[in-house]
């Protein structure tokens, strides 16, 4: 205790000491407070000391209205721009699926749903409400059906890394639900500690204005993932098994794997060491973008800048229009989606040179023009995508950039936050990335051949959406662009008011004609061919509810609406075979099933 107290009176943390009892009164409080001291210290690459001084430099920048990127000189990056299903595509997706067998998965879970109006961990929420199947049991079927159709020789490894609001409740989460069928031994819970908070631009820490014993703490941003996976060892073990790349990831993103396979593969075939997946982005959207950044010493980086950095960078050197669309309608900086495929290699090379630390900043609130009082305490905080800003320049730095529609809806906004954004910007929230799930899988039939009635307009808790056909599949169905068109052929037609939901991998479709809801269950040994079946029901339809209406749980009512389930037509297949199901010139469902009859429920 000694030591740990003389450390914070030499870096000017005399005053979390004022007010204390003489030797022998409190020691109990003044122990809890030098445990809290040894776990900040512990937790932060370089300890408290490290943090003080870095908090001292940035606060300094911070009143002094300095630009980080000061020095430089933004041009437009180059990278690789995939069309969902081209001959491109399919090439890097078929060497993504491959070098999934060699892959481990880091996801970011650190927060609640509190600003979406849920009161539970952001994995536990429906991506959406036909099945009900949440975001964690959703990215752990994916990473199954890439361990399978990968051939991998072991099971993936999937770090899920998790904060104090959530780590419980990810755990019971997986525990409740059997892991959602993954081993639970390739499934690894890594806790992100906090920081201490500051209070002013001397970088003295705060103290908890109720406890005198405490320092008050705040969450140091996503960016610790670095330091996380590092001082846990597991990078190495990884090394040491075959793993070679790591695919990091955010919570409520239900698009993210309908890109991961081709976006894997342009990180194998181009020998990439980051590579950031990315979107088309409109001039000033609230989204930041990638860019090259030239320094006036000739030095090199290609770095997410946000939105809000980007336009006064470009302005201030020399674009006097900033931030302005190109002719193809879209900024030539693509949007940063915050999903990273890293070599591995290269990665633990550079994080024993930081022990994890990544480029910090830090976002006061200012009491006066001066810069002189904060309005409330701050903290440094950091960011996942500014682990290539320490890179050397002969690191290869990468971009994919993929269509909107496929890649990217994330769920971040509650109902009204979203109903204020302007019409054409995106919402992001639960209604709409719920509406995106299904807009993407219609649109990836339609690539396939498949007749889609096309979308209506409605409106959910104030949000004007498109609503496409309800269609949902396992990821075991349909994990690639050539799985989905190698298991539709002949003429299939889904209308506008259906709904298709398909479990099990080995499900093909000839000639489907539905206006109604389809349920259709098969069994990993079964396989099933649909051929020249009508299926025509009063289906499945959107009931609206209110935002606020607390009759309704949470989850939906946060999207607007509940599913009522009319009618629907259910095909199930819980024995291994060989199903054939068609219709007869009277439009009865027959089937079979190799020596056995009636093959369905």
């Amino acid at each position: 205790q000694e030591t740990l107290a003389q450390t914070l009176l030499d870096h000017g943390q005399e005053h979390l000491f004022e007010g204390w009892p003489e030797p022998g009164i409190g020691d109990d409080d003044k122990a809890r407070f030098f445990n809290q001291v040894k776990k900040l210290d512990a937790n932060y690459p370089g300890g408290l000391v490290a943090y003080i001084d870095n908090a001292r430099k940035l606060l300094a920048d911070s009143k002094a209205g300095r630009n980080p990127f000061d020095g430089y000189v933004p041009s437009v990056p180059s990278g690789e721009r995939l069309y969902y299903g081209d001959e491109r595509f399919v090439r890097f997706e078929e060497a993504g699926v491959k070098a999934a067998s060699n892959a481990a998965f880091v996801l970011v879970a650190g927060g609640l749903g509190e600003r979406l109006g849920y009161t539970g961990i952001k994995v536990a929420l429906p991506s959406e409400t036909t099945t009900g199947t949440c975001f964690l049991e959703l990215y752990i079927k994916n990473i199954l059906a890439l361990q399978e159709f990968s051939s991998a020789t072991r099971p993936i490894p999937f770090v899920i890394m998790t904060s104090d609001d959530t780590h419980a409740m990810t755990e019971k989460l997986l525990k409740e639900n059997n892991f959602f069928g993954m081993d639970p031994s390739q499934v690894t819970l890594l806790k992100q500690e906090k920081v201490a908070c500051l209070a002013d631009n001397f970088a003295r820490l705060a103290r908890n204005p109720s406890d005198k014993y405490s320092i008050q703490t705040k969450p140091h941003g996503h960016g610790d993932v670095h330091a996380v996976l590092y001082s846990s060892g597991i990078l190495s073990r990884w090394k040491l098994s075959g793993v070679k790349w790591l695919i990091f990831f955010q919570d409520t993103n239900g698009l993210l794997f309908k890109a991961i396979p081709a976006s894997l593969g342009v990180s194998v075939t181009n020998d990439l060491d980051v590579n950031s997946l990315a979107v088309p982005r409109k001039a000033k959207e609230p989204i930041g973008g990638i860019a090259r950044l030239t320094h006036t010493n000739g030095s090199e980086m290609v770095i997410n800048v946000e939105y809000n950095q980007l336009d006064p960078l470009l302005r201030n050197t020399g674009y006097e229009d900033g931030d302005v669309n190109d002719e193809t309608g879209y900024s030539p900086y693509p949007g940063n989606i915050n999903q990273l495929v890293l070599k591995l290699d290269s990665y633990l090379e550079e994080l024993t040179k930081t022990n994890g630390a990544i480029v910090e900043f830090v976002n006061p609130k200012y009491k006066d023009a001066g810069r002189e009082e904060f309005k409330s305490s701050t903290r440094l905080e950091c960011m996942m995508q500014d682990y290539p800003r320490t890179l050397s320049p002969s690191a290869k730095v990468g971009f994919t950039v993929m269509d909107t529609w496929l890649a990217y809806a994330p769920v971040k906004n509650n109902p009204e936050d979203a109903a204020k954004v302007p019409e054409g910007n995106p919402r992001h929230s639960a209604t709409t990335g719920e509406m995106a799930i299904y807009k993407a899988n219609s649109l990836i039939l339609k690539k396939a051949g498949v007749k889609i009635g096309s979308p209506t307009i409605e409106t959910f808790n104030g949000q004007e959406v498109e609503v496409w056909p309800r269609v949902v599949w396992s990821p075991s169905w349909g994990l690639t662009s050539s799985d989905v068109k190698r298991k539709i052929s002949g003429s299939c037609e889904i209308t506008q008011r259906s709904t298709l939901v398909i479990r099990g991998a080995n499900v093909s479709f000839k000639d489907l004609y539905l206006d109604g809801a389809l349920v259709i269950d098969a069994s990993k040994h079964s396989e099933v061919e649909i051929h020249s079946i009508r299926v025509v029901n009063d289906g499945w339809e959107f009931q609206k509810v209110g935002s606020k209406d607390v009759s309704v749980p949470e989850q939906y009512r946060i999207r607007g609406f509940i599913t009522k389930q009319l009618d629907h037509k259910e095909l199930e297949f819980d024995l291994p075979g060989s199903y054939l199901i068609a219709c007869d010139d009277t439009d009865e469902l027959s089937g079979r099933r190799g020596e056995e009859a009636n093959a369905f429920a």
